[in-house]
């Protein structure tokens, strides 16, 4: 049996890894300047992590949600005082993708209506609701497009407030910061002005902080750099470090009933272990306070260099746009630079290293990314 082919896959078989580091099969070291799509965020194999993990699973590595798991509520109560929501419910699940599906399903239980606003170049996931709320017609199937989606233009208020005056909008959605579409950071004033008018119209404001949440911002979540509340908020990727983790972090507001929502493997006690190590490092060796010194000095010397047409970011989330398309770049950084990073459409080159990178590595990072430009 051959692999289904839908990966473009680069020819490099990365078998080891270490803090912001990773290594093939042949022994060549790479610098992570993309931690898997954001996922690494206490780095590889972070020793505290590999314990918890280790000792988890040697004790019992899953048990369905049919019976009290303790390790749920812990990571609860870190996640609510870490991030500054100790009076929101937390619902576990395994994606961004089941995520942002369950944040709408609560949305639409809650006002009864079925209209969603979303934003161009928006990246939800690619479940059934997921991908209808993506901006990218080439991964939505017939059976995904259901017109329950409005898309409009990112910190267009006046837009917003034309569609929410209809009534029929169950909820906005948006990203922290938008990453497939670029390192598009909506303002301060947009997501301002975007809570108060869901409030008037009755549509729940859902915060997709899957990519930019979890401290990669510089705060816990990037909308916190606006001040505001959101009545939902998706989290996934960064908060499980490898191990496949997401949570909905759900307002006062909502009341559950039984049955209302529902997973298999959501919470098991492995993604327990990881997510709670994960939110203990995070506290315990200041990260926050990293990511906004060595993301400050990345984005100030990248902004320095000729040939580059815009850099944009907060934290260790930064794109780096060029006028031309930039695959060549990212190619010659991994083969010639052994430097692995993202890239957003066509003409961004994305980072989005480990939350414990050094400012040596980023210094190493500059000297390698010059050689290329």
């Amino acid at each position: 049996m051959n692999l289904y082919d839908v990966y473009s896959l680069y020819d490099v078989n990365i078998v080891k890894g270490s803090g912001c580091r990773v290594w093939d099969d042949n022994g060549t070291e790479y610098l992570d300047l993309y931690g898997g799509h954001a996922v690494i965020s206490i780095g590889h194999c972070h020793p505290k992590y590999v314990d918890a993990i280790s000792r988890q699973v040697a004790t019992l590595g899953f048990y369905s949600n049919s019976v009290i798991n303790r390790l749920q509520e812990g990571v609860a109560e870190t996640l609510g005082r870490v991030s500054g929501y100790e009076d929101y419910s937390l619902f576990f699940i395994n994606s961004g993708a089941e995520a942002n599906e369950n944040a709408l399903k609560l949305a639409s239980f809650h006002n009864g209506r079925t209209r969603v606003l979303a934003f161009n170049k928006a990246f939800h996931g690619r479940t059934s609701l997921a991908v209808e709320i993506t901006d990218n017609p080439k991964i939505i199937a017939p059976i995904n497009s259901n017109g329950h989606t409005t898309y409009l233009p990112l910190n267009d208020i006046e837009a917003v407030r034309a569609e929410l005056a209809k009534g029929d909008v169950t909820a906005v959605i948006i990203e922290g910061i938008q990453g497939v579409g670029g390192i598009q950071i909506p303002s301060a004033e947009f997501l301002q002005q975007l809570q108060q008018e869901c409030e008037k119209s009755g549509a729940v404001l859902i915060l997709d902080e899957i990519q930019s949440g979890c401290g990669r911002s510089g705060r816990f979540f990037a909308h916190q750099w606006a001040g505001i509340r959101p009545d939902i908020i998706t989290v996934a990727k960064g908060i499980g470090n490898g191990f496949p983790v997401a949570c909905v972090l759900i307002s006062p507001k909502f009341k559950p009933f039984a049955g209302q929502l529902g997973t298999t493997f959501g919470g098991n006690h492995l993604a327990c272990a990881a997510a709670q190590t994960v939110l203990d490092v995070i506290s315990e060796e200041n990260l926050l306070e990293n990511v906004n010194k060595v993301g400050e000095h990345l984005i100030a010397e990248l902004g320095k260099i000729e040939g580059i047409k815009e850099v944009r970011g907060r934290g260790l989330m930064i794109g780096i746009e060029f006028d031309t398309p930039i695959k060549d770049i990212r190619r010659r950084l991994l083969f010639e630079q052994h430097v692995f990073t993202g890239v957003s459409g066509t003409n961004v080159i994305r980072l989005l290293p480990p939350l414990t990178l050094t400012m040596e590595q980023a210094d190493e990072f500059i000297e390698r990314f010059k050689k290329v430009i």
